[in-house]
C-alpha cells in the first residue's frame, strides 16, 4: 500500500470530501496542515510544481492534485489501482428508494424514506453534502440561534438519516436508466436498482468561461472561498458576482485580504438587503459597477484581471492577486438530459404542488429543480416532499 500525504488547512470542505472518499477505501494518510506550518506550505507548493491551493495529494510519489483530481481518478476506475485495491466490480443491489445526490434535499428524502421502513440508499457521490459543504456559517437556518457552519449542518444531516437504517454510499452516478423498473443506477462499483428514484443532484457553480480562467484555476483561480481564502492572506482579491454568494465570499475573504474588489456587470446587487448592508458598510469591500472579466492575468499565478465597462466598452488591466467566481449556479441534470423533462435551462420540471417528473415513479427534488429560492431549508422541504410522494407510490403499486 502506497503512503498518502494530503496538504490540507484546518477549514477546508475539499479536504474532508479527498478524506472521506478515502477512509471509505479503508485508507490512512499522513495529513500536514499548511497553515500551521508555513515551512510545509512553502514545500507543497514546491512539491506540488507551484500548486497553492489545498488539498494536494500525494500517493507515493504520485501526486494526484486536488480534489477534482481525486475524483476524476474514482470515476475513470483508476484510483483503487493506484492505491493497490483489488475489488469486483459489477455487484448488483436492490431497494425500494434510491436517491441520487445528497445535500438537503437528498438527506432529507433519506430521513423520511428510513423512518417509513423502506430502508433506502443514499449515491451521495464524491462531492457529497451539496453546496453547504462550501460554507462557513449558515445563519439562517432554522433551529440553530448561533449559527452552524455547512459542513458540521450536513453530518448531522447524515448522521439523522443513517440512524433510521439509510445506507449512504459515497460514489458518483455514472449512469442512470429511467426507461424501465426496477431503475438502475450504476457507480464505479456497483449498479443499483431501485423500484422508485429520487433525483436531489443539486446545482454547481457556474464559470465565466474563459480559457484564462480555466488555466489558472487553482493557482489564484477559484469557486469557494473558504476552500481557498486564507492562501491568499494579505493579498487583494476580487469577486466576481452581484447575489448573496458573491457577498458572502467577500466579507470571508475580507478576513484575509488587505483588499476585496467585489466586480458586477449591473450598477445594483441583487442581494439580499441585510447582506449588502454588511458588505457596503466593511471599510476593506470596495464594488467596480457595470463591468466584467475579460481576461486573468498571470502566467504561472494571478496577477491581475483585464475589465470591460459594458457601458463605454473601455477596458483596464486591475491588479489582484487572486480571482473568486461567484456567478450562480447550473442544474446538475446531465445524467438524465435526455430521460426525464427539463426546462429551458436545465431544472427538473416536477407537476406543481409534487415531487413528481415525467418518469412515473421517479422523483425530485432540492435545487436541481428550483431555479428561484435556492435554500437548504427549500430543498429540505421538497426533500420530505419526494419522500413522501415515492413512499405513496409505492404503496399504489404494491411495493410499500
Amino acid at each position: 500500500m502506497s503512503a498518502i500525504v494530503i496538504y490540507s488547512k484546518s477549514w477546508c470542505p475539499h479536504c474532508d470530501r479527498a478524506k472521506a472518499l478515502l477512509l471509505a477505501k479503508g485508507q490512512e494518510w499522513t495529513e500536514i496542515d499548511v497553515e500551521a506550518d508555513l515551512a510545509k506550505a512553502g514545500e507543497m507548493v514546491e512539491r506540488s510544481g507551484g500548486q497553492r491551493t489545498v488539498p494536494q495529494i500525494f500517493i507515493g510519489d504520485h501526486h494526484v492534485g486536488g480534489f477534482d483530481e481525486l475524483q476524476a481518478l474514482e470515476n475513470a476506475g483508476e484510483l483503487d489501482r493506484l492505491l493497490g485495491l483489488d475489488r469486483e466490480r459489477g455487484e448488483t443491489e436492490h431497494r425500494r428508494i434510491a436517491i441520487v445526490g445528497s445535500g438537503p434535499a437528498g438527506y432529507t428524502a433519506a430521513l423520511y424514506a428510513a423512518r417509513a421502513e423502506l430502508e433506502p440508499v443514499v449515491i451521495a457521490g464524491i462531492q457529497f453534502g451539496g453546496q453547504l459543504m462550501l460554507t462557513t456559517d449558515v445563519e439562517n437556518y432554522p433551529g440553530f440561534p448561533e449559527g452552524v457552519t455547512g459542513p458540521d449542518l450536513m453530518e448531522l444531516f447524515q448522521k439523522q438519516a443513517e440512524r433510521f437504517g439509510t445506507t449512504v454510499v459515497l460514489e458518483d452516478a455514472m449512469e442512470v436508466d429511467t426507461s424501465q423498473r426496477p431503475f438502475r443506477v450504476k457507480t464505479a462499483s456497483k449498479t443499483w436498482t431501485a423500484d422508485a428514484l429520487i433525483f436531489a443532484t443539486g446545482a454547481s457553480a457556474r464559470w465565466l468561461g474563459l480559457e484564462s480562467e480555466k488555466r489558472l484555476l487553482n493557482r489564484g483561480v477559484s469557486a469557494c472561498a473558504t476552500c481557498d481564502g486564507a492562501l491568499f492572506r494579505g493579498k487583494p482579491m476580487a469577486v466576481v458576482g452581484g447575489g448573496d454568494t458573491a457577498l458572502e465570499e467577500a466579507l470571508f475573504l475580507a478576513r484575509f485580504a488587505t483588499k476585496v474588489t467585489v466586480i458586477h456587470r449591473r450598477d445594483e446587487l441583487r442581494a439580499s438587503r441585510i447582506m449588502q448592508e454588511r458588505a457596503r458598510s466593511h471599510e476593506k469591500i470596495e464594488f467596480v459597477w457595470n463591468t466584467v472579466v475579460d481576461e486573468v492575468l498571470g502566467d504561472e499565478f494571478v496577477t491581475g484581471v483585464r475589465l470591460r465597462d459594458v457601458k463605454t466598452d473601455e477596458t483596464r488591466d486591475f491588479p489582484v492577486e487572486a480571482l473568486f467566481v461567484a456567478i450562480g449556479h447550473e442544474p446538475n441534470t446531465g445524467l438524465v438530459k435526455r430521460q426525464l423533462a427539463l426546462d429551458e435551462v436545465g431544472y427538473l420540471k416536477v407537476e406543481p404542488g409534487t415531487s413528481r417528473t415525467s418518469v412515473e415513479g421517479v422523483f425530485a427534488c432540492g435545487d436541481a429543480t428550483d431555479p428561484t429560492y435556492r435554500q437548504a431549508v427549500t430543498a429540505a422541504g421538497t426533500g420530505c416532499m419526494a419522500a413522501i410522494d415515492a413512499e405513496r407510490w409505492l404503496a399504489e403499486q404494491g411495493i410499500g
